[in-house]
């Protein structure tokens, strides 16, 4: 009986994948100001903290690769040697996930967000002071493990209290504080590891300062409103104590955690893919100087933080799924120009395609945080990412062999064997952005979802008997409610 109703959801399911991307009859596009206002006082901190402690984690992943020949000369190691420290924190960000995740959901949001900025700061010190290969691979392989934990932390903090008229563009800011924090390594690389006697270990003496004042920043804040009412309700009721909870939730969500892990290798391999070896690209195949290499870079993450508001806020307009197909869509569009342009049109093409790229992320956030139980929503926003970037990890090594077997003469002025990395990248892309497209277009969608869990909730009470699953219909009719009941911004 039970296979039989498991067998006829799954046929709903499957018939209802399109007649489910069709926009709600008020979902008209709508200006994102009157939306960020509804955002109170508390909630704008809340998610000023969560957006300066992800950009600090990009800005400590993006230290390394860029000062990566610096280091190896320093250490008397190759480049490639040295790229084993990006590896070891991309495998190792899994771990810091799963800890911090079920800590942030147990704890509270506050104190373990605040030892995770505590090991930035010890770490990023530690890697400006290493002497030998094997203390940096050591110091680094701790970063991943800080750095994994950061993530579904900051979601929580930022979206579980805010409106749900401005979840959309709230994901998208959060999101993009990953290519804010590109943009800002490149700045104070180029500001201090050239221009200081210590060289690339100023970059990280300096990446240690920030933290402090991220630190001070959430101390003086509260934990949010959303935890709160979860610990009350842990209080209050047994049936709601905590490590029962996460099992009942595991039970019933396992299959959305499954889901939410291949979609995010999907969605890691469309940055990595796009990201990683196009500088290569543009300064061993093009040619480009080091300075028009890293003006394209930053036209590049400009176009995605673009991107990443633009998207976040029409997602809540048009749908989660459907924001992300279309972006899928018109990132493919873009692959030829982008991989293939070689005049300055290159910059444009670049920026629009990570303004597509960036764009599918900037719903990410928001849809990872509808799809996931209020007790483990940090442990699964967070795992369900870290497990995706680290099936992506070797996205640019297999660019890389790929792209030695189209290879180019050699540049007059250089000796460095060329390859054709624009064909391999833009083959690459296609098939990435094809994945993601089928994947989200046959997964789930929970618009509007509740994000907190309240006392007498008597209706979430039944469904953790059933093993913690929370229906999609059950959050579509919340959906519908809440947009029948909040004035259409």
């Amino acid at each position: 009986m039970a296979q039989d109703s498991m067998k006829a959801r799954l046929r709903h399911h499957l018939a209802t994948r399109i007649s489910t991307l069709r926009p709600p009859r008020d979902g008209r596009m709508t200006n994102p100001l009157p939306a960020l206002r509804t955002l109170t006082r508390k909630q704008w901190l809340f998610f000023l903290v969560a957006l300066a402690g992800w950009t600090w984690d990009a800005f400590d992943f993006f230290t390394v690769s860029l000062t990566a020949t610096e280091i190896a000369e320093t250490l008397d190691r190759s480049v490639t040697d040295i790229t084993w420290g990006i590896t070891l924190v991309l495998m190792l960000r899994s771990v810091g996930a799963l800890i911090f995740g079920v800590c942030s959901d147990k704890f509270g949001r506050k104190w373990p967000f605040i030892f995770n900025c505590m090991l930035f700061i010890a770490l990023e010190l530690g890697t400006g002071f290493v002497q030998t290969y094997k203390q940096f691979l050591a110091v680094r392989a701790l970063f991943g493990i800080a750095m994994g934990g950061i993530y579904g932390n900051c979601a929580a903090t930022a979206l579980e209290d805010c409106p749900i008229v401005a979840r959309g563009i709230v994901s998208g800011m959060l999101q993009e504080g990953y290519a804010l924090g590109y943009l800002l390594a490149v700045i104070f690389n180029r500001a201090l590891t050239s221009t200081t006697a210590h060289g690339w270990r100023s970059l990280f003496w300096f990446g240690a300062a920030p933290p402090v004042l991220i630190i001070i920043f959430r101390l003086c804040l509260p934990e949010t409103d959303s935890y709160l009412a979860q610990r009350e309700l842990e209080r209050s009721s047994p049936r709601a104590e905590f490590f029962r909870m996460a099992k009942a939730s595991f039970k019933g969500y396992w299959h959305i955690m499954v889901y939410l892990v291949i979609l995010m290798a999907g969605f890691n391999f469309m940055s990595h893919g796009s990201q990683d070896l196009y500088p290569t690209m543009l300064t061993v195949q093009l040619g480009f100087s080091t300075n028009k290499n890293t003006v394209t870079m930053v036209v590049a993450n400009l176009g995605a933080i673009a991107g990443g508001i633009v998207f976040g806020h029409i997602s809540d307009s048009l749908g989660r799924r459907l924001s992300i197909m279309i972006a899928c869509v018109l990132g493919g569009a873009l692959i030829y120009p982008w991989a293939f342009v070689r005049d300055n049109g290159i910059m444009a093409a670049v920026f629009f395609l990570q303004f597509m790229v960036q764009g599918a992320w900037g719903v990410v956030p928001i849809y990872l945080s509808e799809l996931s139980p209020p007790a483990m929503r940090a442990f699964i926003v967070g795992t369900a990412y870290q497990l995706g970037n680290l099936a992506s990890s070797a996205s640019s090594t297999i660019e890389a062999k790929i792209g030695e077997r189209f290879p180019l003469e050699a540049l007059s002025t250089s000796t460095v064997k060329r390859y054709d990395y624009g064909k391999v990248m833009a083959i690459f892309m296609g098939c990435v952005f094809g994945f993601v497209l089928i994947v989200i277009f046959l997964g789930p969608e929970h618009r509007g979802a509740e994000l907190s869990v309240r006392d007498g909730d008597e209706e979430y009470d039944a469904d953790m008997d059933k093993g913690g699953h929370l229906h999609a219909e059950r959050h579509a009719s919340l959906a519908a409610n809440k947009e029948i009941s909040n004035e259409t911004v």
